[in-house]
């Protein structure tokens, strides 16, 4: 019977988006002595979180474990919408990555549906040093580049990659300071990125979401304008993903 009054808060909670006392129990038989001790019991455990104005939302830890599923189809689910609405804004493709095994691969890619010329990533993997949706992940876990021990294994795309440890690892503290990584024309001549992880710690490290453009285009304002943008997302995603983010503020390197 407790279980069942506990579960019929949170299906009321749920079901609203933010609920009351008072709200629970007229959608229940719940007294308000009754409704009200088992809102803070869920709200001890993390299971409710309290807003504004009295009223209560589902928890940070109820939303993590609804939320556990990291499939790739899980994930594009949540964020697929907000690339979709940052690619139409700045008619760029946005797209998600995320770190499997030892490298980073682009999984999901939003277009602009504006018929302006745009530039595709194309999906699959990228290398550590030399994108900016891996190199957002790898600034915040040093372990992936700790079995770097010679610099020959650092292929040079083009003219302008990172060969040298020395100099990545440079790079990476800026990474870690300004909250986004950079790829101008250090995979592909004429083609930028800009990315951003999800999160310093935990799951959200392991993924990064970006955009792409030509040089013409991704200018270094434009670059810098929409690093701080896709640090502020990873904020929102992270939220709607039910994880506890710690950014670094956004700013200029």
């Amino acid at each position: 019977m407790r279980l069942e009054r506990l579960t019929l808060v949170l299906e009321i909670v749920g079901q609203r988006g933010e609920a009351t006392v008072g709200d629970i129990c007229r959608h229940s038989d719940l007294p308000k002595a009754t409704a009200y001790r088992l809102v803070q019991e869920l709200v001890g455990v993390g299971l409710l979180d309290p807003v504004a104005r009295g009223s209560f939302a589902i928890g940070a830890r109820l939303r993590r474990i609804t939320r556990d599923d990291q499939s790739d189809e899980s994930l594009r689910d949540i964020i697929a919408p907000t690339l979709a609405r940052a690619a139409a804004d700045f008619g760029a493709a946005f797209f998600l990555s995320r770190l499997r095994g030892q490298s980073v691969e682009i999984i999901h890619v939003e277009t602009p549906d504006t018929g302006v010329s745009f530039l595709h990533p194309g999906l699959g993997k990228r290398p550590l040093h030399a994108c900016s949706c891996s190199k957002a992940v790898a600034a915040f876990m040093p372990d992936l580049m700790a079995s770097r021990s010679t610099e020959d294994k650092l292929r040079a795309y083009t003219e302008f990659t990172i060969t040298r440890l020395d100099d990545l690892q440079a790079e990476f503290e800026q990474i870690r300071q300004r909250g986004y990584a950079e790829c101008v024309e250090e995979i592909e001549r004429g083609m930028c990125s800009v990315a951003a992880p999800l999160a310093q710690t935990g799951p959200g490290a392991r993924l990064s979401i970006g955009a792409t453009g030509s040089t013409r285009v991704f200018t270094a304002p434009f670059r810098e304008r929409i690093g701080q943008d896709l640090v502020a997302l990873t904020h929102d995603l992270s939220d709607a993903l039910g994880w506890i983010t710690n950014q670094p503020t956004s700013q200029s390197a």
